[in-house]
């Protein structure tokens, strides 16, 4: 049976590049229809996450003038995992399997027909991953891979140079609706669900027009995100810390004991003051990881909606 596709590209203020992502993704989707590949039914579903500029006038009229373009439109700015989200599970129930990219064309589209191939032989995810980094900053391209070796460390499973350009099928997101957190890092809970997995390898470009949505601020709090949502190893390293620092405490106070009997104490300031920023530090330091998780406990205990939609516009439904 020939399967049908649905591709889903978040959108956050993205007029200057909507036009020919919907361009080009149309000529892409149709060449798949031509060859047989996907259905006839397949659409291209643009996931609007509260924009202030014409984003959502853009997909209306997309969606008004060719019917494989559809559109949900969410009822605020909820963020990027959480509109990727919202895409996947508004159109599981239509299709029997997912491509979700990016709208900034920075993803190579060529790598759908290789992700479609992997599905055909049986794999329910495919992760996309770039090749190289060759356009990255020396800074990013070092940091990037540093976190993804942190997060192995962690316990977290992630797959290398991998985003959010990733193919599902219908049964892994039947799975993956079954998490439920609403702190959310796609990257590494995919891998959670299991099922059959392949990689395909593409070359990721430049953006073709905008600014990116993801500065250095950003890119820090998702970094954070990924590591408390995925792991508490942080809080056992805290933990071995406290352990490690009063064995080192006990041995202090032992030589300082020695000390004193044999006359050999100095009396100084150094060494109380280096004691007590350095513990002070460190308190505040754990504090603070033990906050993150009692924020994220807060959170996850008012389960509140990760997503509200206002609209949804397809033509196979309407």
């Amino acid at each position: 049976m020939i399967p049908i596709l649905y591709l889903v590209i978040p959108c956050y203020n993205e007029e200057e590049v909507l036009p020919e992502t919907a361009s080009r993704l149309g000529v892409k989707v149709r060449a798949l229809m031509k060859d047989g590949v996907v259905s006839e039914k397949s659409r291209i579903c643009f996931v609007n996450d509260g924009s202030k500029d014409g984003t959502w006038g853009i997909i209306r009229s997309l969606h008004d003038s060719d019917r494989i373009y559809s559109g949900v439109n969410l009822s605020r700015n909820r963020g990027h995992q959480n509109a990727l989200l919202a895409g996947l599970m508004t159109v599981k129930d239509l299709c029997d399997v997912t491509i979700s990219m990016d709208a900034d064309l920075q993803d190579d589209i060529e790598a759908v027909d290789a992700m479609l191939a992997k599905y055909s032989e049986g794999f329910d995810i495919v992760y996309g991953v770039r090749s190289s980094r060759t356009t990255d900053t020396s800074f990013k391209r070092n940091t990037a891979l540093s976190y993804y070796r942190l997060l192995e460390k962690l316990g977290v499973e992630s797959v290398y140079n991998h985003a959010d350009y990733r193919l599902m099928s219908r049964r892994a997101l039947d799975g993956l609706a079954e998490f439920k957190e609403v702190n959310l890092f796609l990257r590494g809970m995919v891998p959670l669900v299991g099922f059959p997995s392949a990689t395909v390898e593409y070359v990721r470009g430049e953006r073709f027009a905008g600014e990116s949505k993801y500065p250095f601020r950003k890119m820090i709090a998702f970094a954070i995100e990924g590591i408390t949502s995925l792991s508490v190893k942080p809080i056992r390293f805290i933990t071995m810390l406290g352990v490690v620092i009063f064995i080192i405490a006990v041995i202090i106070a032992i030589v300082f004991i020695v000390q004193f009997f044999m006359h050999l104490t100095v009396p100084g300031w150094a060494s109380t003051i280096v004691s007590i920023w350095a513990l002070g530090g460190l308190q505040l330091f754990a504090i603070g990881i033990i906050g993150e998780y009692i924020g994220k406990i807060y959170l996850e205990a008012k389960a509140r909606p990760r997503f509200l939609i206002q609209e949804f516009l397809d033509k196979a439904n309407d």
